[in-house]
């Protein structure tokens, strides 16, 4: 299977805004978070991955042509130099076959070098499969909020 990731132009907007509503979706077994009055979730960092374009990038994640989820990154979270996965989503129906994977590797290439991401604690798929993506491991910590943060070395 082909995996790409395509860079997400200001045009496609309103397609990854309703990705994001999936992936929130998926998120509210995770955290609860309140229904706005037009039954979506609030997203408050979309508009950033269009604004600062030297720090946040945002991608489709693409299988054999067809659109199944988005990788979103930022610089802008320790001042080091290092990249940060800020959002990470498969649709459920292509998840388990390769392709997050594939995506992850696809991203860090991107950026080689230290890496940096967070996931609840309850979310064991999310602690599984990230623990395995990031096989140069730096640090790992646990967070007060219930999260735990890896830093990691990815490519080169």
């Amino acid at each position: 299977m082909k995996v790409d990731l395509v860079l997400v132009g200001e045009n496609d907007k309103p397609v990854l805004a309703n990705l994001l509503q999936l992936y929130l979706h998926d998120f509210a077994e995770i955290r609860f978070e309140a229904l706005t009055p037009h039954g979506t979730y609030t997203y408050n960092y979309l508009d950033p991955y269009f604004t600062e374009t030297a720090t946040r990038e945002a991608y489709f994640i693409m299988a054999d042509g067809e659109l199944v989820g988005f990788a979103m990154a930022r610089s802008d979270v320790d001042n080091d130099g290092s990249w940060n996965v800020a959002e990470f989503f498969v649709v459920r129906a292509r998840r388990r076959n390769g392709i997050a994977r594939q995506a992850a590797m696809s991203l860090f290439a991107r950026h080689p070098g230290v890496w940096t991401l967070n996931y609840d604690h309850v979310n064991k798929p999310a602690a599984v499969f990230w623990r395995s993506v990031a096989a140069g491991l730096i640090a790992e910590a646990e967070l007060p909020d219930a999260r735990t943060r890896l830093r990691f070395r990815a490519g080169r």
